[in-house]
């Protein structure tokens, strides 16, 4: 991959799952790498980033100390607080740092520089990088290393199952009866197969699915992770020794991140998902990469693991460095 000059500027608001997508981009870049963790206050909070003017008052006084020259060479953002100040960037920097968005603006993409959205966000345009998931860090190395840190699932009996629990959306109501279908599901099938679960929720997980998984899976082999409380967040090593992974319908990232382990994933759906997340599992589903739980394994040999981040980070270094020789 090219290699580019200059400091790199990843911005982001306080969710994990736009930090993640912003910092896995941001190391392929191979730049020294900074990020600023910056939240508007009203009224460009509320309306970002199509309210850009007098931007440079969204931050309070320690946050404006950040968000101060010098100006980047590439600034990438993720969500859309962030994309406030990635679009501010253009102006303030007189065009000379190539500013980056990640997720849909909902405005117009030609406010940055490259816009890179999931497919299903159906955004389209000549600075627009389109991708089936979500950007992660995921890859054989990331899997090597949660191996390592977490030694001890080795001797989990197989086979050994994530679960990646996620919370409420619009549209999708993770609530108490779907917790108990859920887990009677998995409780079914460790009884039939045998094996082992291993249980993370998120911080979108409400109290009561975790404690309805505490109660249904006690004595199972494996763990339920809810929180420091609970030790060390061992997500890369579940993932690394996981023989499958089960995820909840409603997060993109975390379904993203399951399929690019190589292992097959599984979802559980009770009701119609919302319009946008279903042409996700749809595209999912055709390429083979997603089933529901509890269906037959596919004949077929499984296909390569999702793995979107390096392509689309090679990509975006020849845009830039066409850019910086042009």
């Amino acid at each position: 991959m090219l290699k580019l000059q200059g400091e790199c500027w990843v911005i982001t608001d306080a969710a994990a799952g736009n930090q993640r997508q912003a910092l896995a981009l941001a190391e392929y870049l191979q730049m020294p790498l900074r990020h600023l963790v910056l939240e508007p206050r009203p009224p460009w909070s509320w309306l970002a980033p199509r309210l850009a003017l007098g931007g440079q008052l969204a931050l309070t006084a320690s946050q404006s100390e950040l968000f101060a020259p010098p100006w980047p060479s590439v600034a990438v953002g993720c969500g859309r607080a962030a994309a406030l100040f990635t679009r501010m960037l253009r102006g303030l920097s007189d065009g000379q740092c190539y500013t980056v968005q990640i997720l849909d603006p909902r405005i117009d993409p030609a406010h940055w520089d490259t816009v890179i959205v999931p497919r299903h966000d159906q955004v389209d345009g000549p600075n627009v990088l389109q991708l089936l998931g979500s950007l992660n860090s995921v890859d054989d190395a990331w899997l090597a290393d949660g191996r390592e840190s977490c030694p001890q699932f080795a001797e989990l009996p197989q086979p050994r199952v994530g679960v990646l629990l996620g919370g409420q959306r619009k549209g999708i109501a993770l609530d108490a009866d779907y917790a108990r279908q859920l887990a009677n599901r998995l409780l079914e099938d460790q009884r039939r197969e045998g094996g082992s679960l291993l249980v993370l929720a998120s911080r979108r997980t409400s109290s009561t699915l975790i404690e309805i998984f505490r109660h249904a899976l006690k004595g199972v082999p494996g763990l339920v992770w809810a929180g420091h409380d609970d030790g060390r967040n061992p997500y890369p090593g579940v993932l690394g020794w996981a023989d499958r992974l089960v995820v909840t319908p409603d997060s993109v990232n975390m379904l993203s991140e399951a399929c690019a382990v190589g292992c097959p994933v599984q979802t559980f759906v009770i009701e119609p998902l919302p319009s946008k997340i279903e042409r996700f599992h749809r595209e999912l589903r055709n390429a083979g990469l997603l089933q529901d739980l509890g269906a037959p394994a596919p004949a077929a040999q499984a296909p390569p693991p999702l793995r979107e981040t390096a392509p689309i980070a090679s990509k975006l270094c020849e845009r830039i460095y066409s850019r910086r020789q042009g």
